[in-house]
């Protein structure tokens, strides 16, 4: 069957590999779509950590039941979704109840080949049912399940004003979970239309420009001097991330849901005098999978607009690039998988 490959930084190549082979506690599933994330683009330019090449990308997904060894509850072509955290079950974080944080963990598409082929296998117990929904919607529940998890480990309450800064598919899908538990949203981003879209088709309460506003006069304004008491990073990057403590209120969270390779680095006194947290979100659990998947089936959460690229499989090698370089027009890519076997690659 045919799938591609990232070989190396900035290199794409279809190739075949071996067929799925049903192993004991697993499923084959046939992929439908798959969604293109962060961790994709910065591991196409070479810039994501706890990654090797070559590597089968994707990790956003959802298809179709072909087989399943030892899942009783799902029936053959049955569409589903993925829990793409793959834990031991065994070590500290797993006996918690933390397997998004497991010490052995294999993430699909980051430690071991992904989505992007025709059909996988993964465990039965990385399933989850679609309960009715599409499959552009079921790829699209694991980066709003990141987002979930970061507002979950937030532990955000309303009427806090929170800001979360990066307007791409994972700081808005936080935009949208904070707004739901009755927070006053505040969005950071440097791309004007993406913070359009927040601002059109999330309705959040501000929507700031980094690059033209002065953002800590704006946040003063917005929080009459009290400053956010949640500050969401969903940018993965350094600068912006060392940059944000000011604007963090005394006393408040500080989280950090993108990653990026480096050091982070700030004062000392400015982190003390709030007494801070700063706390990482990694990955989700299934509970987030289950609450992003209600709120969708309820119209809580509307997907509308995510999407502003489909294309089929045969063309990603072609497009993936212009996925990272052009992030005034991408918020979400959508890999379509239907007819691939009549496909042509190169």
């Amino acid at each position: 069957m045919k799938a591609l490959v990232c070989s190396k930084p900035g290199v794409m190549e279809y190739q075949d590999v071996a067929a799925s082979v049903l192993q004991p506690g697993h499923a084959i599933v046939r992929i439908r779509r798959i969604g293109i994330c962060g961790t994709d683009l910065h591991a196409y330019d070479g810039t994501q950590p706890y990654f090797n090449y070559p590597r089968i990308l994707g990790h956003e997904l959802s298809g179709d039941i072909i087989h399943a060894d030892g899942a009783d509850d799902f029936v053959h072509g049955e569409r589903v979704t993925i829990i793409p955290y793959f834990n031991c079950g065994k070590c500290v974080a797993c006996r918690h109840q933390l397997p998004n944080c497991c010490v052995h963990l294999r993430v699909f598409g980051v430690h071991v080949d992904g989505g992007m082929q025709e059909t996988v296998v993964v465990p039965c117990e990385a399933l989850v049912k679609s309960h009715g929904l599409g499959y552009d919607e079921l790829a699209l529940v694991e980066p709003l399940s990141i987002g979930a998890h970061g507002v979950r480990r937030a532990g955000i309450r309303p009427g806090e004003f929170v800001l979360v800064i990066g307007a791409g598919p994972i700081g808005i899908g936080a935009m949208q979970i904070a707004a739901i538990t009755g927070a006053t949203v505040i969005a950071l981003d440097v791309n004007e239309s993406r913070l359009r879209f927040c601002r059109e088709k999330l309705r959040v309460n501000f929507a700031l420009n980094a690059a033209t506003d002065n953002v800590m006069l704006r946040l003063i304004e917005i929080t009459a001097g009290d400053m956010p008491t949640v500050v969401i990073d969903a940018t993965g990057n350094q600068q912006v991330i060392n940059n944000a403590l000011p604007y963090v209120a005394h006393g408040g969270r500080f989280v950090l849901i993108g990653l990026q390779k480096e050091l982070i680095s700030f004062s000392h006194p400015e982190f003390h005098k709030r007494e801070t947290t700063l706390m990482s979100s990694r990955n989700a659990t299934r509970r987030d999978f289950e609450q992003v998947i209600l709120l969708l089936k309820e119209g809580r959460i509307n997907p509308s607009g995510y999407i502003t690229q489909k294309v089929p499989f045969t063309g990603v090698k072609d497009a993936f690039a212009s996925w990272l370089y052009d992030p005034e027009h991408v918020i979400k890519a959508m890999v379509e998988m239907e007819g691939t076997e009549a496909g042509t690659f190169s």
